[in-house]
């Protein structure tokens, strides 16, 4: 008695699994012409399925179009790819005013030019992203205060227009003049006047005859 129960609720179940099977396989199919008994769907004489009247794209099934399913799924939006993570880092180059000008002047010579081709612009190669450019002039001691901030100013723009010919955005480059109030090197034991005649002195203040040109780049990080 106890198996007989059992054998019915066993049949039961499996049918109820096959009853929803095939309500779910003729839901995938609606729009589609079925045929009977097996509820197949019925090809037409290209060997195509049938449509129905009614039937749409999003209605389409693999076994019957596929490219319009592979085209569905193509279209899904991809998740946003999030940008790598960057990283903020500053060049300082120092260039020697004596080899990019000659005394006192502030007309960039010849090795001037190919100093900067080879220190400047070839490190800033190797950075295809440039924040900002800084270039600032820097004077000796000899003259007076207000004509070294000057031709201080006119040495920076003179690198800053060069720069520019060779290509830099004029936009992400700024300059400016320190004058004599930033030296590097005091040359206070040398005795003699403070003038362009004193060689003793302009030899010594050589290292403040300077210009410095900041490069701010940015480049993905490591992790």
């Amino acid at each position: 008695m106890k198996t007989s129960l059992y054998a019915r609720t066993l049949f039961a179940m499996a049918s109820l699994a096959l009853v929803n099977a095939t309500f779910a396989d003729q839901n995938t199919k609606e729009g589609y012409t079925l045929g009977t008994p097996d509820k197949s769907i019925v090809m037409n004489g290209s060997n195509n399925c049938w449509r129905t009247g009614f039937w749409t794209a999003d209605m389409a099934i693999a076994e019957c179009d596929p490219s319009l399913v592979k085209v569905a799924a193509a279209e899904t939006p991809m998740a946003p790819v999030a940008p790598p993570p960057m990283k903020s880092e500053a060049i300082v180059l120092t260039l020697e005013s004596d080899t990019l000008f000659e005394f006192d002047k502030s007309v960039i010579s010849a090795e001037g030019k190919q100093q900067l081709d080879n220190q400047v612009i070839a490190k800033m190669n190797e950075y295809p992203q440039i924040e900002m450019v800084r270039i600032t002039g820097h004077a000796d001691r000899i003259g007076s205060e207000a004509y070294n901030q000057k031709l201080s100013q006119r040495r920076a723009d003179a690198v800053k227009d060069y720069l520019i010919e060779q290509g830099i955005v004029s936009s992400r480059t700024e300059t400016a003049g320190s004058g004599e109030s930033d030296p590097a090197v005091s040359c206070a034991d040398i005795t003699g006047r403070n003038n362009s005649q004193n060689t003793n002195l302009v030899d010594c203040l050589k290292p403040n005859r300077r210009v410095v040109v900041e490069i701010k780049t940015l480049s993905i990080a490591q992790q």
